[in-house]
């Protein structure tokens, strides 16, 4: 495959760091059939190979791309993350990654407002990533609900550490309760704060919802299709590539301030990996672990994907 301006024999076997791929896992769309002045969304799965398509349209179409993976906006991970790598940033321009600190507050608002300032600059960018609550705030909207006050927050932190999930999911009102993921930890808090801190559940908020950003008709709108086993092994050897290519370097720097409660500990890989630093578990279980919470996640991903996107374009990657 050539590839254009700026190509070396390494970047393009970086357009998927788990080459090499069969000719059944192509992804079956090429750049020609994407119209060139409508912005390109991609949603996949982790693993699934969204950096390396959105490379080649990139390049093929002369467009910037733009993140859309809530932990790969945090500066503390490149590796586990699975941010795109040095060389595939020169290849094309690269918007939003590793761009926050860890110490700073980031949410789907801080994202979207971040997006609104670069689509009058970009107006035909590729946005590529797996959080799907970005990419559904981007083409129906977000509802602009208050910020959580710290105490709020700090009591969910403590209630959910000490009595778990459940417990904060019993206490949200019906219809939120029937509409947020109630295998994500994650997204249970965020609806109980909003809840406790408005008077208000989320879907009532939601419901109040402003206009997208992209709406229906004005962007290609591309979802990756993967075969369940053919992603769990991909998953699993691209955490044994993370592990060459330094993430236990990248937890060790992190552990002076490490917070198991803040958002940039999400990464998946994190825990497990900071757990056998500190000396509560052994290298081996860790890394097994954290391949199975990646899975977990990535089944996470497929049933919002399923649920959410439906009428989005399925290109294949299995």
């Amino acid at each position: 495959m050539k590839i254009g301006r700026g190509s070396t024999a390494e970047a393009t076997e970086r357009y998927d760091r788990l080459r090499p791929w069969t000719r059944k896992e192509q992804i079956l769309v090429d750049p020609s059939e994407i119209p060139a002045d409508l912005p390109v969304l991609i949603a996949g799965p982790t693993a699934s190979g969204k950096s390396a398509f959105a490379l080649r349209i990139a390049q093929a179409q002369g467009r910037v791309i733009v993140n859309a993976d809530a932990l790969q906006v945090w500066s503390c991970w490149r590796v586990l993350s699975a941010r795109p790598t040095i060389a595939e940033e020169a290849l094309a321009p690269h918007l939003l990654f590793g761009h926050r600190a860890p110490d700073q507050n980031y949410s789907v608002g801080h994202w979207l407002r971040e997006i609104a300032d670069v689509l009058p600059r970009h107006p035909a960018p590729v946005i590529v990533g797996g959080t799907g609550l970005y990419l559904s705030a981007l083409t129906e909207g977000l509802a602009d609900i208050p910020p959580v006050p710290a105490e709020v927050r700090a009591t969910a932190d403590r209630r959910l550490a000490l009595e778990g999930a459940d417990i904060l999911l019993a206490e949200l009102d019906a219809a939120t309760r029937n509409r947020i993921d109630q295998a994500n930890p994650a997204r249970i808090q965020r609806a109980w704060e909003v809840l406790r801190s408005t008077g208000r559940g989320l879907a009532d908020w939601q419901a109040d919802t402003g206009p997208a950003l992209l709406p229906a008709g004005s962007a290609t709108l591309l979802r990756l299709d993967c075969d369940r086993d053919w992603l769990a092994e991909r998953i699993d050897r691209r955490f044994d590539l993370m592990l060459e290519q330094g993430a236990l370097d990248e937890v060790r720097a992190i552990l002076p301030i490490w917070h198991p409660g803040a958002l940039w500990a999400k990464a998946i890989g994190a825990p497990e990996l900071v757990a056998y630093m500190q000396g509560r578990t052994a290298l081996e279980d860790a890394i097994s672990a954290a391949k199975a919470a990646s899975r977990q996640y990535a089944k996470r991903q497929r049933t919002w994907l399923r649920r959410r996107m439906g009428g989005w374009r399925g290109v294949i990657s299995a």
